[in-house]
């Protein structure tokens, strides 16, 4: 079974969003699709490689979410970990 899993937070490791958190929307063999609402839509998520992001252990159902829903997860994400 894959560990990148569609709902779950990732991390960006390199490049220039380094540090970065999007929630994964879609999966495959060598990328992973992420989106965070704002400048990364679902309609324009960023396509990583999967060795350039490290995975956060939360998952969220994010079946029918729009971009809004995407902010709000990061946004609830991002309190509790303060």
């Amino acid at each position: 079974m894959d560990r990148f899993e569609r709902g779950m937070l990732a991390r960006s490791k390199a490049g220039h969003d380094e540090g970065r958190v999007y929630v994964i929307t879609k999966t495959d063999d060598a990328y992973v699709y992420l989106v965070d609402g704002n400048i990364r839509t679902l309609q324009n998520p960023k396509k990583k490689k999967k060795k350039h992001v490290q995975i956060i252990n939360r998952k969220y159902d994010i079946a029918g979410a729009d971009d809004v829903k995407m902010k709000r997860i990061l946004k609830t994400w991002s309190k509790e970990e303060e």
